[in-house]
């Protein structure tokens, strides 16, 4: 469950380094790059869930 979370944290950095390049130098691609990541977090956001469900079943 930890690598999980440092997973979604690290998909968080990027997206929030893309996110500002797109909107502070109008970088278009930085902004291909927030998107993927913005999908990268919602997988591994439904990952967690799962995993946090189980371990609270223990």
């Amino acid at each position: 469950m930890k690598e999980l979370v440092e997973k979604i944290n690290a998909e968080i950095a990027a997206f929030q380094v893309n996110a500002e390049a797109q909107v502070v130098k109008g970088n278009k691609a930085a902004g291909i790059r927030a998107r993927k990541a913005a999908l990268n977090i919602c997988k591994l956001m439904k990952d967690f869930r799962k995993v946090s469900v189980e371990e609270a079943k223990k």
